[in-house]
């Protein structure tokens, strides 16, 4: 049977045991319909990059699936129905990670930081080679600047 990853992201306002509720159901449809679902996974609720149907977060849920095409489509149709999922995404796969998925690894997450902790602010960072900030403007616009005139205009006082 041809393998799947499912992820799923439900509505801000639902609790964990809500979505996973809701994981359960649709874990059951694939068994119903001839599949399995392998291995599970709730991400969590993190922050969208933009609004999804009034939503600025949405829980996140994993599903591993070795299922025939009928029953993810099945699935699918229900939770296109849902009102409670905003967003849903099937990908066929060769083979299933047998290890947690990268979202669930904490420590690859803290080490692709630097080691800085994920605390903005701190630092500074090479600046590589860009000029110094003085030199960023046109000489003349330097000059009016240092004698007082109106850059905006252009006229003396």
């Amino acid at each position: 049977m041809p393998l799947y990853e499912h992820i799923f992201l439900a509505r801000q306002d639902a609790s964990n045991a809500q979505v996973e509720q809701l994981t359960k159901e649709f874990s059951d449809i694939i068994e119903e319909t001839g599949g399995k679902v392998v291995k599970t996974e709730y991400w969590g609720l993190k922050s969208l990059a933009y609004k999804i149907k009034k939503n600025r977060k949405a829980h996140y849920a994993l599903l591993n699936i070795d299922a025939p095409h009928e029953a993810v489509a099945e699935m699918e149709r229900r939770m296109s129905l849902s009102p409670d999922i905003i967003r849903f995404m099937t990908v066929r796969v060769e083979e299933h990670e047998t290890e947690p998925s990268v979202m669930m690894r904490k420590s690859d997450r803290d080490d692709a930081r630097g080691g800085r902790g994920g605390v903005r602010g701190q630092g500074g960072g090479f600046r590589g080679d860009r000029p110094a900030r003085s030199g960023d403007r046109p000489a003349a616009t330097r000059a009016r600047a240092r004698e007082g005139d109106n850059v905006t205009t252009g006229t003396e006082e």
